[in-house]
Formats: C-alpha cells, sequence, structure tokens
C-alpha cells in the first residue's frame, strides 16, 4: 500500500507529526463532541450490558454445579466494558461484553481442550430453546453469544483457576494451549492509568479504536486489535513522545502522537511493561510487532501479525499523521472537517 500526500505543505508521516494539532478548525472540544455523540456507549446501552451479563452471570453459576466435570470458582466482567474503552457497536461487529468464567477440573481426565465446548453447552442450558444453535460460536477462546432480540452479544471464556493469586488463571484455546492471564490485574492496569491521567486517557483509547474501526471498515485485511491499542497508549503515557508527555487532555494532539509513534517507530520496538513482572523476564521474539501483555511476560499479544499486517498497519497510520497534521493548518473549517472525517467516517460532523 502506497500512501501519498494529497496536501500542500509535505507528509507528516516523513517530518513526524510536527504540526501543533490541537490548532486548528478541530479542536479538543470538537472531538470530545464527537466521543459523546457517536463513540461512547450510550447510558442506556450500558446498562442493559450490565443487565444481560447479570442474567448470564447468575443463571450460569446453576447449571455449571449441575454438571460435576468442572466446578465454577467466580465470574468476572472483563474486556473493554469492564475497562470503560468500550464503543458503540455497529452491525456484524464483536462483543459488546465479556465475561471470565474462572473454573476449576473435577476430573483430571477430562481433556482441557474440550473445555470451550462443555463451556458452550452449558450456555446453551442457559438460554434454553429461546434460542437457535447458531447463536452460540466458539473462537479461539471464548464462547460467542449472540442476543437476536437486543442486538447485543457476550463472549465467555474458560479460564482454568490453579488457586494463583489476583484471579491470575490459564485461558485454554480450542486446541488446549494454556496462556496465563488476570482479569483483576489487567482492569488494574488501565485503571491505574487513568487515574493519574483523569477520563481523558479512557476516551483517548475509545477515539483511537474508533479510528481503527473505520480503516478496517476501508480495508478488510487490516489487523490492529484494540488490546493493542490499549498498549501503546499505556506505553506513550509512561514514556512521552518526542520529549512531550502524551496530550490526553488535547485529543488532537494526542492522537497525532500516536500516529507519529507508529510510523516512526514503524512497530518495531518492543513494548514492556513493569507492572507485574520484571521486563528482564520478557524473552527474546522475532515476531513483526512485539508488544507484551502487562500480566503475562511470555505473551505477546501481537504474535501472530506478521510483517505483512505490521507495514499495513503503519501505512494506515502514516495516511491518517498526513490527514491530522494538515487538518491542523487547514484554511477553512471544512477542510479541516474533511480531514478529520478520513479518520472517523461520515458520521464525523466536525467544528
Amino acid at each position: 500500500m502506497q500512501i501519498l500526500d494529497n496536501h500542500a505543505g509535505g507528509s507528516a508521516s516523513e517530518i513526524g507529526g510536527g504540526a501543533m494539532a490541537g490548532d486548528g478548525h478541530v479542536d479538543h472540544r470538537v472531538l470530545a463532541q464527537h466521543a459523546e455523540d457517536k463513540v461512547n456507549v450510550p447510558q442506556g446501552e450500558a446498562q442493559e450490558r450490565r443487565r444481560q451479563v447479570n442474567h448470564l452471570r447468575e443463571r450460569l453459576e446453576s447449571y455449571i454445579q449441575a454438571h460435576p466435570d468442572y466446578d465454577l470458582v467466580k465470574l468476572r466482567a472483563s474486556g473493554s466494558t469492564a475497562k470503560h474503552t468500550a464503543i458503540k457497536r455497529r452491525s456484524g461487529e464483536g462483543s459488546d461484553a465479556d465475561v471470565a468464567a474462572y473454573v476449576r477440573s473435577s476430573d483430571p481426565n477430562v481433556p482441557e481442550a474440550d473445555l470451550l465446548e462443555w463451556l458452550r453447552d452449558r450456555c446453551v442450558e442457559v438460554y434454553g430453546k429461546t434460542k437457535v444453535a447458531d447463536d452460540f460460536v466458539i473462537s479461539k477462546h471464548a464462547v460467542g453469544i449472540t442476543l437476536r432480540g437486543s442486538g447485543l452479544k457476550i463472549d465467555v471464556a474458560p479460564v482454568l483457576y490453579l488457586g494463583g493469586p489476583d484471579d491470575q488463571g490459564w485461558l485454554i484455546t480450542r486446541q488446549g494451549e494454556r496462556v496465563l492471564t488476570s482479569v483483576t490485574q489487567h482492569l488494574e492496569f488501565i485503571r491505574e492509568r487513568r487515574r493519574k491521567a483523569g477520563p481523558g486517557y479512557l476516551e483517548l483509547i475509545r477515539l483511537l479504536k474508533a479510528w481503527i474501526r473505520e480503516c478496517k471498515r476501508l480495508d478488510s485485511d487490516l489487523r490492529c486489535k484494540s488490546f493493542l491499542l490499549e498498549l501503546i497508549v499505556a506505553h506513550l503515557w509512561a514514556s512521552g513522545w518526542n520529549g512531550e508527555p502524551l496530550q490526553v487532555n488535547d485529543y488532537p494532539r494526542a492522537i497525532e502522537q500516536v500516529l507519529a509513534y507508529i510510523v516512526r517507530t514503524g512497530l518495531k520496538s518492543p513494548i514492556v511493561f513493569d507492572d507485574f513482572y520484571r521486563p528482564t523476564e520478557v524473552g527474546s521474539s522475532l515476531d513483526a510487532i512485539q508488544v507484551w501483555d502487562p500480566v503475562n511476560p511470555d505473551n505477546n499479544v501481537a504474535s501472530s501479525y506478521m510483517e505483512h499486517d505490521r507495514r499495513r498497519l503503519v501505512d494506515r497510520a502514516a495516511a491518517a499523521l498526513d490527514e491530522v497534521s494538515w487538518a491542523a493548518t487547514a484554511p477553512t473549517k471544512g477542510a479541516a472537517n474533511d480531514a478529520w472525517r478520513t479518520l472517523f467516517g461520515p458520521s464525523f460532523e466536525g467544528a
């Protein structure tokens, strides 16, 4: 994919986003309003998500207790809804809510690779005859449930609990592989940063997720999971960019910083955190992108990304960076709005 500069004044992807994005017609107030109107999950929808999750959690416990293969230890809300980084879902998109079902094996002869099928069957029992088989889909490490009436989707991930602290346990993939995780530590990781940075920290993540969603609408082959964006923001919050702190209270400038980081580093620089382990515990890797799970030094969250995935994402960021830098100096509101519309799609109304 070749990125061409369509505006006068040179390519921002070449100069590293030097323009002050917050100085143009589309300022922090405009992007904050766009987030409120088009990106953030409305209160009523958030309440409905919680209601559906609570319904599932309450009934799943009794159904698991009736089957002795596994004992239910606890249920934990997880994912973007629990972290308050969820955005409005469009038709056909992924889950609205995530639940981690911590279970302990009661029968050592039960293959771990069967755990997802076992959990799907329990979820089917929860909803009885009110749903069809196609409403329950097993992914790599979760059971996805589609609620046709409300349009909501819930992902339920089984976590094999071995008594570790801080809700540490093993996600079990469909192939029976184990991945160490901790819902509690993941939530603590992002809550601590939000506490120090303020609410702009989470809304910046939501705006970036809205940008990448628009990118994927235009390019179905683009790969960029939302957790990867969260960790890039966390890294820049700690390290800053180009000698400047991450400007979480100036959304145009902060988005420019994130894009410039992606473009200038090419996502070739490893990202490692030290909240729950020592960085020296992370081993060497030849993965194209290396962003390490803050609760598991053995888990590169981008390990499945190939070199062409890295280049594709960097190219998208370069194109967006050009538009953001152009918008900062655009001669009219209309021109600035058009530039930001390339990031957020036709729903962006602008100043």
